[in-house]
């Protein structure tokens, strides 16, 4: 609601408390983008200039009649002006469609642009990034920032540009026709530019906080109404609760547009009352001059029809600032994603690695989620919307409390080939050393050697093409099972895709299906279980045929038998290749060349299960708590021994 002191108090608060970004630098950038479009954007005035030029024809001609045509009884010139006014509205209409067109051109591909160039940004980010950020608050930018931002090009200049021509070509006709009518209707030009510098900021104002409250609502129904969202909703029985935050956040946005609404019908309201001062002025001269036989009325009615143009136009170029200040803030907040540093970029001298054997090293590494500071849309915004001292002081202390260091001097080698465990309590480090491999996070100190390279030193391509990873909880796109498979290799061919899915256990499920291989996983693959999702998961790996593999206990999702079957299938892909398996059974830690155990970021014991259980350290603890229970009996030839 509006502070004490009515809405005037409101802009007066705005006015203090928030400082725009509006200079030249900001314009010169979002122009930039317009820049691709010339042609089409020089199309679109030319056309503006036509079609003011036409819209100012009918008041001339109304004169002519009255003056001329009627009194000279001349039917024929009647009948010609009668055409011309019919000429008029034809003439606007189909430079309207050329403008139209134009415009639509060179709109859509800004908007292509942008989108274009946000989502590569966003893609090169790293994860710390998208753990910082609502995937819904992202999507907002992507969609509707994007759209408001080339609104102030196609929408907001074009309007302004138009009403420009409009205002000087009627300024020149009318200073033709009686130029002391005319200074009769300017005289009240000072009082369109006052209120509109204050209703500016306060609508600027008003417009990013809705845009932000905008965004926590896509959020909120990103995190509702996904699949996993959805499920723990039901589960939990939150649906009432879920409803109300979703009412609470709508309102908010509501309650905004009424507020926008507002302060935009008080500044009209003021400029309609300046305009009718004017014309109540001219309308009273002219009259006066009518009388004293100083003016004919055919001059005094094309005066009083131009007055609605001018005073049209000087109310859009007096609401220019509002708009524009209002639509640039679309802009702002696209910038403020685009100008996010990249955290993990590909250096210059980056090589490829075309004969990777893959060795593995970790030479002294340290690493904190939070050395790199807070990398989220919330921690990049332009102008504060709070007061000093509130919520975002509040925030920052409640993440400095938080940290803490995930990994701490860290050194270790895995020889091509080496299946290596890793093992340890919750918390203790053992996902962070998996996501610094294939470079997910650069480390805060230390290095990350693949076959001697620092990692940092390595073509993102080359190092992904390398490395295949399988997580706890694989996802999946929502298209078939075929292009889910695909992309490990999008040239594979069915054949290929198939013996890696045989290779998985998972080819005679997927055959059964009515389609097959054509079938459709559903949203993160929800149409699956947890057991064939991971299945359909590990064939993806096995497809992309990696010199390292990274496991993050791939089979942790399935059965006895199945997971039986998987490990001997990963006992053949593993053969030769560098395996870095985080454990949590028994039966992955036995079939381990070596075991790191992990706590609080330090790798405190390596060995082997038989030497690390005679130490009687942390991992004995383990043993003993956890991984005793999961013991499965190998399958034939296998490598498992008993516990």
């Amino acid at each position: 609601m509006f502070h004490s002191g009515g809405w005037w108090s409101y802009l007066k608060y705005d006015e203090e408390q928030d400082k725009p970004t509006f200079d030249r630098a900001l314009i010169k950038r979002v122009l930039a983008y317009a820049s691709p479009y010339r042609i089409e954007l020089a199309l679109v005035f030319l056309t503006i200039i036509l079609i003011t030029a036409v819209t100012l024809l009918p008041p001339l001609l109304i004169r002519d009649l009255i003056e001329r045509a009627i009194p000279d009884e001349n039917l024929g010139r009647v009948t010609v002006l009668g055409l011309l006014m019919v000429a008029v509205p034809l003439v606007n209409g189909i430079l309207g469609v050329l403008q139209r067109w134009a415009s639509s051109r060179a709109g859509e591909g800004i908007i292509f642009d942008l989108r274009r160039q946000l989502f590569s940004h966003v893609q090169g980010m790293s994860m710390r990034f998208f753990t910082n950020t609502r995937t819904g608050e992202l999507m907002s930018r992507l969609n509707n920032d994007v759209v408001g931002a080339q609104q102030a090009i196609t929408g907001t200049l074009v309007t302004i540009v138009s009403n420009i021509f409009l205002a000087t070509f009627t300024l020149a006709i009318m200073l033709q026709l009686e130029w002391r009518l005319t200074l009769m209707a300017v005289v009240v030009l000072p009082l369109f530019v006052i209120p509109s510098r204050r209703v500016g900021k306060a609508l600027r104002r008003v417009a990013r906080e809705q845009m932000d409250r905008n965004a926590d609502m896509n959020a909120t129904m990103n995190e509702a109404l996904n699949v996993s969202g959805a499920l723990l909703v039901k589960l939990f029985g939150r649906t009432d609760d879920e409803q109300n935050k979703f009412e609470d956040e709508a309102a908010d946005v509501r309650d905004l547009g009424v507020r926008r609404a507002l302060i935009g019908r008080w500044f009209f309201m003021a400029l309609g009352l300046v305009s009718a001062l004017g014309s109540a002025a001219v309308f009273w001269v002219g009259a006066v001059l009518v009388i004293n036989k100083e003016l004919d009325v055919g001059t005094v009615v094309a005066m009083s029809l131009y007055l609605g143009g001018l005073y049209g136009s000087l109310t859009g170029l007096s609401n220019a600032r509002v708009e524009l200040a209002t639509s640039l803030v679309s802009f702002e907040r696209v910038f403020e994603v685009v100008d996010i540093p990249q955290d993990i970029i590909q250096s210059a001298e980056a090589v490829p690695l075309a004969d990777m054997q893959g060795g593995i090293s970790f030479d002294n590494v340290s690493f904190d989620y939070a050395a790199g500071g807070d990398v989220g849309l919330q921690s990049v915004r332009r102008v504060s919307m709070f007061r000093p001292s509130e919520k975002i002081d509040e925030e920052a202390e409640l993440q400095v409390s938080t940290r803490r260091t995930a990994l701490e001097g860290v050194s270790f080698d895995v020889e091509p080939g080496e299946l290596v465990a890793l093992v340890g309590p919750s918390g203790a480090g053992k996902t962070t050393v998996t996501y610094l491999v294939p470079r997910l996070y650069d480390t805060t100190s230390g290095t990350v050697r693949i076959d001697g390279h620092d990692v940092r030193g390595i073509e993102f391509e080359s190092l992904a093409g390398h490395i295949g990873v399988v997580t706890q909880e694989s996802y999946l796109f929502h298209d078939t099972i075929a292009a889910n498979l695909r992309y490990a290799k999008p040239e594979a061919t069915s054949a290929e895709v198939e013996a890696a899915a045989r290779a998985a256990n998972i080819h005679d499920f997927i055959a059964a299906l009515p389609r097959g291989y054509e079938t459709r996983v559903g949203e993160r693959g929800y149409r699956l279980s947890g057991g064939e999702k991971q299945r359909v998961a590990i064939a993806r790996v096995i497809l992309k045929d990696p010199r390292i593999l990274i496991l993050d206990e791939a089979t942790s999702h399935l059965d006895a038998r199945s997971e039986s079957l998987i490990q001997e299938a990963l006992d053949g892909i593993m053969r030769g290749r560098t395996s870095l398996v985080i454990a949590h059974r028994l039966s992955t830690i036995l079939a381990a060349d070596r075991i790191l155990v992990l706590d609080e970021g330090r790798i405190v014991e390596t060995g082997t299960h038989d030497e690390l259980l005679a130490i009687g350290g942390l991992y004995a603890r383990l043993y003993e708590t956890q991984f005793q229970a999961t013991a499965l009996v190998p399958p034939s030839g296998g490598k498992y021994r008993s516990p």
